[in-house]
């Protein structure tokens, strides 16, 4: 019989074999991410690669603040910015798989009380409409700049200004017949919340905390500025000020208005984000099991194409199509289309990319969003998907 000390040894051993062993198949990328930043310009950047439900490579480098030699760690939250509609899309989906929404559910349908003095084509849009970027509404122009400087203002809480937000364009019309074009619109999926509000009876907020970010384990997941108030807790964001990089505090000036957090003011780690890329990437093959996998399916499916559409968002210029929540294009370093998209805030940046025929996924996040980051951060997919994606079987 093995004494009490002998068996602590065992059990000792064999975790430091498991623990050796799952180094191994975990690659540190934190001296190729801390290359590629320190030769772009960025203060930080971070990526990470998973594969089968597994993460293969994860990295950071950098620093937290530009002038300043603050480390950045795996953990450290990134913004990702537009990259939230694919979750309030996802949030979308739970309703209508519920039954408290259904995905041609018109906004006269959710919004009786407003249905007799609607825009008749406002009227008619369709919550995959509003999904999709295909519902009339303009991509965002001044005109919605000054909705959201009103909105910031009225009295109440998020949801209640949202709801404001939806009776201000409701009598208006359309720039365009619902379901006829594709037009980047921010406003869309601040009416996508206000629909999911409606239905789900708590605000967007607490929804996606609830159904999306505690199911799937998000534990560094939060909206809003990923610095907190008067602390360096986490990569600042920068702007770029008479050609030098000027750190934007935690701050009401650090990200986007609240209210427009369903189109995208989420931040979290890049272990996290690679999380949620790997769920999608597995199509339902994953707990937790928050949707069917046909939904799963549906939600990167593309419903309009992009080829012909102008749009002020760079974070999917380039795509071919439009899904829910999703752009799909194939890159110069796939053979096929993939699953993307880029969330920004003018002050950091963030992809991801979903394979789901490899069930793989790529994220890479940064501080900044200078004229040269979509093409650094595309091309260090690129290595990566090269390296750990297409030469797994």
């Amino acid at each position: 019989m093995t004494s009490p000390a002998g068996l602590r040894a065992l059990l000792t051993g064999i975790c430091l074999l498991a623990c050796i062993g799952s180094a191994r198949a975990q690659a540190s990328l934190d001296a190729m991410v801390t290359a590629e930043a320190k030769e772009a310009g960025f203060p930080a950047l971070a990526a990470a690669v998973v594969s089968k439900g597994k993460l293969m490579a994860v990295g950071t480098g950098g620093t937290r603040r530009v002038g300043t030699s603050i480390p950045v760690t795996h953990q450290d939250r990134f913004h990702i910015g537009s990259d939230t509609k694919a979750m309030t899309a996802l949030l979308a989906a739970m309703m209508v798989e519920s039954g408290k929404l259904q995905w041609d559910s018109t906004l006269a349908q959710v919004f009786p009380e407003l249905a007799a003095g609607m825009d008749a084509g406002v009227s008619r849009v369709t919550l995959s409409q509003l999904l999709s970027h295909t519902s009339g509404f303009p991509s965002d122009n001044e005109d919605f700049d000054v909705l959201l400087a009103k909105a910031v203002r009225q009295p109440g809480n998020l949801n209640e200004q949202r709801y404001w937000m939806l009776q201000q364009v409701a009598t208006k019309p359309l720039a365009r017949e619902p379901g006829t074009g594709f037009a980047y619109s921010n406003l869309g999926y601040t009416l996508v919340g206000a629909m999911i509000e409606r239905v789900g009876e708590k605000s967007w907020e607490e929804l996606i905390f609830e159904r999306v970010f505690k199911p799937l384990k998000l534990t560094s997941a939060g909206l809003g500025p990923q610095a907190t108030l008067g602390r360096m807790d986490a990569p600042l964001g920068h702007t770029l000020v008479d050609g030098k990089l000027k750190p934007m505090l935690g701050g009401p000036e650090a990200d986007n208005p609240l209210v427009i957090s369903p189109a995208g003011t989420a931040h979290m780690s890049v272990l996290d984000f690679a999380r949620w890329g790997s769920w999608m990437a597995g199509q339902g093959k994953r707990a937790p099991f928050l949707v069917k996998p046909e939904t799963m399916k549906k939600l990167v499916t593309p419903v309009v194409s992009m080829s012909a559409a102008s749009t002020s968002s760079t974070t999917v210029a380039g795509a071919a199509q439009y899904a829910l929540g999703w752009a799909s294009t194939k890159m110069a370093w796939t053979a096929y289309p993939v699953a993307f998209h880029g969330g920004s805030n003018n002050m950091n940046k963030a992809y991801i990319w979903v394979d789901t025929e490899r069930d793989a996924s790529i994220v890479v996040m940064t501080n900044v969003a200078t004229p040269n980051t979509d093409d650094v951060m595309q091309k260090l997919a690129g290595k990566l998907y090269a390296r750990y994606v297409a030469t797994v079987k």
